[in-house]
């Protein structure tokens, strides 16, 4: 039995949400143009995944906020691809199985909203994420999909559900 727990997202979550967004992308070099720390919906993610097939769940140990992950469907992608956003965990948050928790309830979610295959973007030195979305199925693609504005991001997978 785990110590933490996955639930949906709440508007209460959302200062912390964003603290851990902008805490853990720099720690990665994902701090500059391209990257989806930069995105809009960073400082009220609740309110952007109450969005029509959209879901973002966080992860909770202790009554503290430590990580989230959710799905959406792909800006500019086909109708049936969903794509697994904004993953973060604080370093307490990992090592934990939580990573591996989230992904199975973002990737429930996407199936549950009649999603065929789930797309994500992320870069070179996030490798225990990349070995995470390996576990998962996930496939390594040669180049982006849909029109995310993450340009800078330099590693894309895809899987079907």
């Amino acid at each position: 039995m785990s110590d933490y727990l996955i639930r949906p997202i709440e508007a209460r979550d959302d200062a912390t949400v964003a603290a851990i967004i902008r805490r853990v992308m720099p720690e990665f070099g994902a701090d500059g143009p391209g990257f989806a720390i930069h995105d809009n919906e960073v400082d009220t993610m609740s309110y952007a995944y109450a969005e029509p097939r959209s879901a973002y769940f966080v992860v909770e140990r202790e009554g503290q906020v430590i990580g989230g992950g959710g799905i959406s469907p792909l800006e500019g992608g086909d109708e049936d691809v969903c794509e697994l956003r904004k993953m973060y965990f604080l370093p307490e948050a990992r090592g934990i199985g939580a990573g591996s928790a989230m992904m199975l309830r973002c990737l429930d979610a996407a199936r549950a909203y009649g999603f065929k295959r789930c797309y994500l973007e992320t870069l070179t030195g996030m490798d225990a994420a990349q070995a995470l979305y390996a576990r998962h199925g996930f496939r390594k693609i040669c180049a982006p999909m849909g029109g995310t504005g993450h340009f800078s991001c330099d590693r894309f997978f895809i899987r079907d559900l």
